[in-house]
């Protein structure tokens, strides 16, 4: 049995789509029920500007990236990376225990957007590093 809050992100789920050029995106899957999650952001002042999913999976699913998606909007990069699968569940006020492995999917999904958006800093930061050292042996 399904929380009144888990058919309500499941039946009208927030932040559903994909954000063009976004700053970071996670994907992740579970093999052995086929449930996938993408998580996309958009971050401005470090902190998640915008944040889309797009879930291929069951309702549990379409509900865990839902309020996963409205758990980080907002947030600064720190705070978003301390959600846990826990958080997830009790926010959702409980998912049955065959359902738990979804909870996994959102955070593990987001987490793995802010990984994607730090790597893409760290390199756009050695590219601009390496600019300023070619310009300076002129």
């Amino acid at each position: 049995m399904y929380s009144k809050k888990v058919m309500d992100h499941f039946l009208n789920p927030r932040n559903v789509g994909e954000i063009k050029n976004a700053d970071g995106v996670g994907t992740v899957g579970n093999p052995i029920c086929g449930d996938v999650m993408t998580f996309y952001i958009k971050i401005k002042d470090n902190s998640i500007e915008d944040v889309k999913f797009k879930t291929f999976g069951c309702g549990a699913a379409i509900a865990v990236a839902s309020i996963v998606s409205e758990m980080a909007k907002g947030k600064t990069i720190d705070e978003a990376k301390k959600i846990t699968n826990e958080m997830v569940v009790t926010e959702l006020d409980g998912l049955p225990p065959h359902k738990l492995h979804c909870s996994n999917l959102g955070a593990d999904a987001l987490h793995k957007a802010l990984s994607n958006y730090a790597a893409k800093r760290r390199k756009k930061k050695r590219r601009t590093e390496t600019k300023k050292k070619g310009k300076g042996n002129k």
